[in-house]
């Protein structure tokens, strides 16, 4: 008999009347395009992290390609990421002419490992993407420091990131810019959505020129009243806005993330004392200097205390009625990148050992402490059947 009655998917978002109303108001209000809402939405959001400019865009993929762009990243030039993030890490850089340079993890937080930055540096390098994975910072104050020391762009993916402080500050402020997502699974949600922050006036400009087309400044409000027919194109651009029905629901969602938030922190505090108690698992770590947004729960599985692989686990786990995923596929084992640029296995081998016993919980605000408890159980009922 399984755990459950009905299916636990691994993630849902939290979408509430106030939410719902959001949304209305700008189809009401006539804005369903860029408009209003969206600019709020930015100075909101700006606000919030501690940035001082913010552009709303139509996705993190788009926010990551928009800054590199405006970066100057082109054919020939190098970036470093880590292969232990979702592709669209990588995949953008290769858009720029660029060419994606990996750097092993560290096997704690699965984050970059900053001390195998130094030796992946050449001539040709000119930024950096630090991926903060699961909602854990990286080491930022070393990874600044050889940005600084190489005069490297620092682009940080935050995609998990919302929430998320590093040594008491709030990821969207560090690097030279930082990429949000509000994809319908993250921390906030607009459904499909992201944000660019940073300091740097002049590549907010950049940003915000080409994230609608290269149009002049005072282009998206050409409809109003006081507005002109009249634009200019300042340079190529590309079709990346945000619209207002997005940023109707991601204003509500900012009003309730605090909420949202410590649903999360209650259910991954409560998984992180059982799971503790499991010594065929290794439950995450949210180290001294971070507060950890949870906006993934993954487990690492101790393989040679269990009779079953990660992909039997995760069959098992389905079986009692419960969702999960994997985070993710290091990046380089995909057919593109072993065909294009000749990575195999064994190139990476902390991402490729993490990979093997990796997966992902249901962790969500929209979750009960039953739920929660329903996972535990189930998780246990596993490891106990399968325990050497």
């Amino acid at each position: 008999m399984c755990t459950r009655q009905e299916f636990l998917p691994y993630a849902l978002p939290l979408i509430e009347e106030d939410d719902i109303a959001g949304v209305v108001d700008s189809l009401r209000s006539g804005w369903i395009a860029k408009g209003p809402k969206t600019m709020e939405f930015e100075k909101q959001f700006a606000e919030y992290v501690g940035a001082k400019y913010a552009v709303a865009v139509n996705s993190c993929t788009a926010a990551l390609h928009l800054s590199l762009v405006a970066a100057g990243l082109g054919e020939g030039d190098e970036v470093l990421t880590t292969p232990m993030t979702f592709a669209a890490s990588a995949n953008v850089v290769i858009h720029t002419g660029a060419k994606p340079i990996f750097v092993d993890i560290d096997p704690i937080t699965l984050n970059i490992d900053p001390k195998k930055i130094r030796e992946k540096i050449t001539p040709r390098t000119k930024a950096i993407i630090p991926v903060h994975i699961a909602g854990h910072p990286c080491e930022m104050d070393e990874i600044m420091a050889i940005a600084k020391e190489y005069n490297l762009f620092v682009l940080e993916d935050a995609a998990h990131a919302v929430y998320t402080q590093y040594k008491g500050k709030l990821i969207g402020s560090i690097g030279n810019a930082t990429a949000f997502s509000f994809y319908a699974t993250k921390n906030l949600v607009t459904g499909e959505g992201g944000m660019i922050t940073t300091n740097d006036e002049a590549l907010y400009n950049k940003i915000r020129i080409m994230s609608t087309h290269g149009m002049s400044r005072n282009a998206w409000n050409r409809y109003a009243e006081a507005g002109s027919w009249y634009y200019e194109i300042l340079s190529p651009g590309y079709k990346d806005n945000m619209s207002d029905i997005m940023a109707g629901l991601g204003l509500s969602q900012l009003t309730k993330l605090e909420r949202m938030q410590g649903i999360r922190l209650e259910i991954a505090d409560y998984y992180n004392t059982e799971f503790g108690k499991m010594a065929e698992l290794e439950a995450p770590v949210e180290l001294d200097y971070a507060r950890h947004a949870w906006h993934l729960y993954i487990i690492k599985l101790n393989l040679d205390k269990l009779t079953i692989d990660r992909g039997a686990f995760i069959e098992q786990l389905k079986n009692e009625n419960i969702g999960t995923s994997v985070h993710f596929i290091p990046v380089h084992m995909h057919p593109y990148y072993r065909d294009t640029y000749g990575y195999k296995e064994g190139d990476f081998p902390i991402a490729e050992g993490v990979f093997e016993r990796i997966i992902s919980l249901p962790l969500y605000p929209k979750m009960s402490m039953q739920d929660a408890r329903d996972v535990v159980v189930a998780v246990r009922r596993v490891v106990g059947r399968f325990r050497k």
